[in-house]
């Protein structure tokens, strides 16, 4: 048995650092893309010509081969007559070499019977056994084939030729062979030719592709140029006006997260701005009346009462103020649903009901399907903000009603009062930041909120005052958000 191996001690582990990926060159993926197929092509269609040029450096010589064996068989005579009738060839040298080329080939012949006994010729090259082709390129009784002559390639015609002599007739097989290196010299020397002309050709196709991806490039390097001189603020759109055609998406695209980018960063600013400002004058009254609780210019209790009104204060500006924060979170974030607005007030109203019964009001809510696309806390938050502001401003026992009705391609939220209404002034700061009709309790960002959030969901708001006659009777807070589809028709839901 071998010895048991020790187990390492529990440890942190490294973390490996995964391998960074080289950014591909543009030039480099082109040069690729366009070369590559090209080269595949050239191999291809190299092989293809070469065969093709076999074979036609092979159709013009066989036509040599055909008129050096018509030209043999023209010489062949029978000698004798009757049974000693014999074929006869007496064919010099000579009359070959007309047809040789020069001396990189050699060309042997032989004369056979219709029998295929040699009767002339080179008896090393193999008499023909095979049969003639029914429909010929020629009009003559005539086969090519390949063969070999001592060890060497050759290219093969035969030929069955009649020959005449006085009464007697016979039948006379001639077969010229030709060694094949002037015909493969040819072939690859237009192969050789070609290939150089197609060298030129890839040459050209490779400068050109350079020059282009340069030039094409050139406005994404200037591009590249501007946006690394650029201040660290600055968020303006990128010029565009000499780029390509197909790089505009991408530039608008940037222009885009850009601009978003700037609004983010303005509403953080602002943000940190007011939250700065607005802060710090709760907090000074706050440490004010702790002063003078400490040197006792009040009694205790009194001054307890004055600190936790000013708490109650600052804490209601700094939820505020983090609820408009997260409004403009969860608009970047789009993280949006199909969600059922009737559901999400009624939920709303139960958890305000201890305000509601606090203040006796005579609550009514009414209520149908209305399907919108938003998000859940948002769409909480918008009907939380404006039921607490309408529950604030409405007198002990007063009348109060929420309905939620579908109109055409809207979801219409209601939220009627019987408060005091705005005034003149009001009306001239709706919707300003820390603009409150409630100083002591009120921080002014309610409608703030309430604004920002039907913004985002790409709807509207209003305050319209209610009136009998000259008087006022109440307020009413009216949101419209888009409908994402028809939902089925119920009846109306009511509850007092």
């Amino acid at each position: 048995m071998g010895r048991p191996q020790a187990t390492p001690a529990p440890g942190p582990q490294r973390a490996v650092p995964s391998k960074q990926r080289t950014p591909q060159s543009l030039r480099r993926t082109l040069l690729i893309g366009i070369l590559l197929p090209v080269l595949l092509f050239v191999a291809v269609d190299t092989v293809s010509l070469y065969r093709k040029s076999l074979q036609a450096v092979n159709t013009a010589y066989d036509r040599t081969l055909l008129a050096s064996a018509k030209a043999i068989g023209e010489l062949l005579v029978i000698e004798g007559e009757g049974p000693q009738a014999q074929l006869r060839g007496q064919i010099p040298y000579v009359a070959l070499e007309a047809f040789e080329a020069d001396n990189r080939s050699r060309m042997s012949y032989r004369v056979s019977d219709a029998q295929g006994q040699w009767v002339d010729g080179d008896r090393a090259l193999r008499a023909w056994h095979g049969t003639l082709p029914q429909h010929g390129p020629y009009a003559a009784l005539v086969d090519f084939y390949d063969d070999t002559l001592q060890g060497d390639p050759v290219r093969v015609a035969v030929l069955l030729q009649p020959v005449a002599s006085g009464r007697e007739r016979a039948m006379a097989m001639v077969q010229v062979a030709e060694t094949l290196e002037l015909r493969h010299t040819l072939a690859e020397q237009i192969l050789l030719d070609t290939l150089q002309r197609q060298a030129v050709l890839i040459g050209v196709i490779t400068l050109v592709v350079l020059v282009v991806v340069q030039r094409v490039i050139r406005p994404v390097r200037r591009l590249s140029q501007a946006l690394a001189q650029r201040d660290e603020d600055e968020l303006s759109p990128l010029d565009d006006h000499d780029l390509p055609q197909e790089l505009l998406p991408l530039t608008q695209a940037t222009s885009q997260v850009m601009q978003r980018l700037h609004q983010l960063l303005d509403h953080q600013k602002r943000f940190v701005r007011d939250a700065a400002h607005q802060l710090r004058t709760p907090l000074a009254v706050l440490k004010t009346q702790v002063q003078s609780a400490l040197r006792g210019d009040l009694a205790p209790l009194l001054a307890l009462r004055e600190i936790e009104t000013t708490v109650d204060l600052a804490t209601t500006l700094a939820n505020q103020m983090l609820s408009l924060a997260k409004v403009e979170q969860v608009r970047q974030q789009k993280d949006f649903a199909v969600l059922d607005w009737a559901q999400s007030a009624r939920s709303v109203a139960l958890d305000l009901s201890p305000l509601i019964a606090h203040k006796s009001l005579d609550f009514e809510i009414s209520s149908e399907p209305c399907p919108v696309l938003a998000h859940a806390w948002m769409l909480g938050e918008l009907t939380r903000n404006l039921l607490d502001n309408a529950i604030a401003h409405s007198p002990d026992g007063a009348n109060l009603s929420v309905s939620l009705t579908n109109q055409g391609a809207h979801a219409r939220l209601c939220i009627s009062d019987t408060g005091p209404g705005m005034d003149e002034a009001q009306r001239l700061r709706l919707f300003q930041p820390f603009a409150t009709g409630r100083p002591q309790t009120g921080a002014g960002l309610g409608l703030v909120i309430a604004r920002e959030m039907v913004q985002a969901l790409g709807g509207s708001i209003a305050l319209v005052n209610r009136y009998d006659g000259q008087q006022r009777t109440g307020l009413d807070a009216v949101v419209q958000l888009p409908l994402h589809s028809k939902p089925a028709i119920d009846s109306p839901q009511k509850e007092a």
